[in-house]
């Protein structure tokens, strides 16, 4: 996945860059009529289905299926300059509980019933990638929004710095039997590595196609956040605390180097369910709580004639090194009023971006995805939405 084509869409899930810059920066020139669900909902509707870039035959399994079913969000992991900043940003906006904070860590439950996630410190940013040669076109671009950085054209002003990445999930499976599933993990090529604590959580590591960490465990909502979670925010509030509650796990934006494989991996491997390969994007369910929109990048074409996979102007280039990066994650609130939510982030000094998953207005009524975007201390893109288990596929 090329480098370059991974920071302009993750500037534009942030907000920091605006959809027209998107858009001449992918050298698409009809920037002004390309519809928003170009990219919130992939790149392949319209008059570019069924064209080579836009293939919709699903991946090949890597393996047999396991025939597990993902059944709980153990957590995510997120990695922080300053932990206990975002873990008191999470609880204070979100109404996320402070479960644990051992001076390194912190455990937070998300909702009553959507999972977990666990900050932690020690986050020390990756040296920056070298420049990137404008082409012409993007030449002049840049030129005419007066400079690189936008100017205040984005969607959310001057960019965060980033100081924070998600960089695992864990996720509870059922059947459990600790060493079949070693044995069956170990069968399949995927060299489990044990992450077990005392007798009740036993989990195992695995590598997804791109390197990225999966944790597969026995976590249940029967022997996971027992009792009530009452610790103390880890760090000031940030600002008075939001009358917002999670109440679902909306989507997971997952930007993969070959969306094919990594959907067929999971799909095999969790017994996650595609709901149809878009050409450039599959959207998964994973089992009862929540989706996961597995997004792809290759046959973008650039400006110059080449497309994310090679060089410019028809000069190959060397692949870049596969990775995965979890770009935002949608969380569903509820009760949801579009204005009120609006209003509570704006008070707070947030940013409330809207996005109806299409190029509607928020506020029209055929508009039934309604969410805004936000961007937390460490610089990530986190987004509230009106889905729930009974309107995850509104989108």
């Amino acid at each position: 996945m090329d480098d370059a084509i991974t920071t302009l869409f993750s500037d534009f899930d942030r907000g920091t860059i605006s959809r027209r810059q998107l858009l001449q920066s992918l050298g698409f020139a009809a920037a002004a009529v390309v519809p928003l669900n170009v990219f919130a909902q992939g790149r392949c509707g319209g008059a570019r289905a069924g064209t080579p870039g836009c293939d919709t035959t699903p991946g090949k399994a890597p393996f047999a299926p396991t025939g597990w079913k993902t059944v709980y969000m153990d957590h995510f992991s997120l990695q922080c300059a300053d932990y206990k900043k975002e873990a008191a940003y999470y609880a204070t906006l979100m109404n996320w509980k402070i479960r644990s904070d051992d001076g390194t860590k912190a455990y937070l439950d998300i909702g009553d019933d959507v999972g977990g996630v666990m900050l932690r410190g020690g986050y020390a940013a990756p040296p920056p990638p070298p420049p990137r040669v404008l082409t012409p076109a993007e030449s002049t671009a840049v030129a005419a929004r007066g400079g690189r950085g936008g100017g205040g054209g984005g969607r959310g002003g001057p960019r965060a710095p980033l100081t924070a990445a998600w960089d695992s999930f864990c996720w509870g499976i059922e059947p459990w039997n600790t060493k079949k599933v070693e044995a069956e993990l170990t069968k399949r090529g995927l060299n489990p590595v044990a992450d077990h604590d005392g007798k009740d959580f036993q989990c195992f590591h695995v590598k997804d196609p791109d390197g990225f960490d999966v944790m597969i465990s026995n976590g249940n909502k029967k022997n996971r956040r027992l009792g009530a979670a009452t610790g103390a925010l880890p760090a000031p509030a940030p600002f008075d605390p939001a009358p917002l509650k999670t109440v679902w796990l909306d989507h997971i934006s997952f930007a993969v180097t070959n969306y094919k494989e990594s959907t067929a991996f999971y799909e095999a491997l969790l017994g996650w369910q595609g709901t149809g390969d878009e050409g450039s994007q599959n959207e998964c369910q994973i089992g009862e709580l929540g989706n996961i929109i597995i997004r792809g990048t290759s046959g973008i074409v650039r400006p110059g004639g080449a497309d994310s996979t090679g060089g410019r102007g028809g000069q190959a280039a060397a692949p870049a090194a596969r990775h995965a990066v979890i770009n935002h994650i949608s969380f569903g609130v509820a009760p949801w009023d579009t204005d009120g939510v609006a209003a509570e982030l704006t008070k707070r000094g947030l940013s409330a971006r809207p996005d109806t998953g299409g190029s509607l207005e928020i506020h029209d009524e055929k508009a039934k995805y309604k969410s805004y975007h936000t961007t937390t201390p460490g610089g990530w893109d986190l987004q509230i939405s009106n889905a729930t288990s009974a309107t995850r596929q509104v989108r």
